[in-house]
């Protein structure tokens, strides 16, 4: 498994050009080999991978505009054909479906895209929040009714450690169940800080991550480790970045 960062960590340092070329070049440096692009600004896709590869980053996922997967599938999948990015990322779920009522057509409006992605080479990966656990009247949780209506090599599933916690749910019991649908993860400690809870650089708080590491190796199924913090808290977004692959290298993952 491959330590890679999440843009949307450093997200005010990504919106131009100049600042986008110069962070991809700070990952690099710090010893970052791979990104998913999420939150940067409005670049040409051949920039964004040019500038990557000139860093030595390739791209391995994206958040990209639900919208435009239903409206521009076709246009959605040449870039990431330029990308060359095997992972097609939707970040949130669109409000309209944030519901378990609403859930399944979610999956109806998006099988075709997802299909098309499949036929292209691509993965469609959903990334979850904690809202997904919520259930309907017949017991199934919007996560639920995502894994029944669309098999997993339509729908993947960007785990996110730190929203399966917020969710109440059990890390390692949620990635055994997924095990077949994650080959990206988004890598967050949690820690409590003044009674309230907030993300973390990967150490710092109390998620078992070891154990979530050592599971997640065995299992053999997740291939890029996504660090990201969603609220550096003030401190220097980079430094964060820097200590979570500090922590990662230390358990043995480079």
């Amino acid at each position: 498994m491959l330590p890679g960062a999440q843009t949307y960590t450093i997200r005010a340092h990504t919106q131009t050009r100049e600042d986008f070329a110069r962070s991809m070049k700070k990952l690099a440096a710090m010893g970052y080999t791979c990104v998913q692009l999420s939150a940067v600004g409005e670049m040409p896709v051949r920039y964004l991978k040019d500038v990557c590869d000139e860093a030595g980053l390739a791209i391995v996922l994206t958040h990209t505009d639900p919208e435009r997967m239903l409206t521009d599938p076709q246009g959605v999948l040449r870039d990431h054909e330029v990308l060359d990015c095997p992972y097609i990322g939707i970040g949130m779920m669109p409000s309209r479906y944030r519901s378990p009522e609403a859930a399944l057509q979610f999956a109806r409006d998006f099988r075709q895209a997802a299909e098309l992605f499949h036929q292209g080479g691509k993965r469609l990966l959903y990334h979850h929040h904690a809202l997904e656990w919520e259930r309907g009247g017949d017991g199934r949780s919007i996560l639920d009714i995502l894994l029944d209506e669309l098999p997993p090599h339509l729908l993947g599933v960007t785990l996110d450690t730190y929203w399966v916690q917020a969710a109440g749910a059990d890390v390692c019991d949620t990635i055994l169940r997924l095990a077949q649908r994650i080959p990206c993860v988004h890598l967050k400690d949690m820690a409590i800080v003044d009674g309230e809870q907030r993300t973390a650089a990967l150490g710092e708080g109390n998620l078992p991550l070891r154990k979530i590491l050592r599971l997640l190796q065995d299992l053999g199924a997740t291939r890029y480790l996504l660090v990201e913090q969603d609220n550096s808290y003030g401190e220097d977004p980079f430094d964060c970045l820097s200590r979570s692959l500090t922590y990662l290298h230390k358990e043995g993952f480079q």
